[in-house]
């Protein structure tokens, strides 16, 4: 499963990572649209409440992105780190 969280650092206060975990906690969410899940953590989760996650692909690389974060005040040029509103 995907799994997308959410850390302090970046060069906006919090960043996005994505990783391939099969390790459930008791504490994820899970959330399935077709054949894709996405886990989040219970941290995570306060801070991407109402986000999109979709797959993006460009000419220089193909990724996870959160590409809208109703919680994020502004982010960086790059899009991977965030400040919480």
């Amino acid at each position: 499963m995907l799994r997308v969280r959410v850390d302090s650092g970046g060069c906006s206060g919090f960043q996005y990572s994505f990783s391939l975990d099969g390790d459930m906690q008791e504490e994820d969410r899970v959330f399935t649209k077709g054949d894709v899940s996405l886990v989040v953590d219970d941290v995570s989760l306060q801070f991407l409440r109402g986000a999109t996650v979709d797959f993006t692909e460009e000419l220089i690389k193909s990724s996870f992105e959160v590409t809208s974060n109703p919680n994020a005040e502004s982010s960086c040029g790059c899009g991977n780190s965030f400040v919480v509103k």
